[in-house]
């Protein structure tokens, strides 16, 4: 899996960039040989100014043979934004890998438990029975 890290109206840093390609990368480690290409955007809105919800990661995952995932979060703090996104991101691959497992399709019967075949001894006992219930069955009449 490539990740790749932009940073829009943040002073970033390799260090930063280190960081969440890292952070991100942990995440999604388990979905690792099911993704081509991680991409993420981390940006402040309201550039230098303070304010709430402000910081916004953006993730976009390529997943083998399926449309991108984008996944957005935004918090008052970077390393919240990034671990939202992160979070968000493992839930929609989640259900994006579920949605790909074979249905259980259901048939609508109930099959009965195997029937254990009698001895051979147990058969002749049976039909003896039946045999004589008939004779006697045949002289009362």
């Amino acid at each position: 899996m490539q990740v790749q890290v932009n940073s829009n109206q943040v002073t970033a840093g390799v260090g930063l960039h280190d960081w969440v390609g890292s952070t991100v990368e942990d995440a999604l480690e388990r979905f690792d040989d099911f993704l081509t290409r991680v991409e993420i955007h981390v940006s402040d809105e309201n550039a230098d100014k303070a304010g709430a919800q402000d910081k916004r990661c953006q993730i976009e995952a390529r997943p083998k043979g399926h449309s991108p995932i984008s996944v957005t979060h935004k918090a008052e703090a970077l390393d919240q934004a990034v671990q939202g996104a992160a979070d968000k991101m493992c839930h929609a691959l989640e259900h994006l890998m579920g949605r790909l497992d074979e249905p259980v399709l259901s048939t609508g019967q109930i099959t009965a438990p195997e029937v254990q075949e009698d001895s051979s001894a147990e058969v002749d006992a049976m039909l003896e029975d039946e045999f004589l219930a008939k004779l006697e069955a045949a002289g009362k009449e």
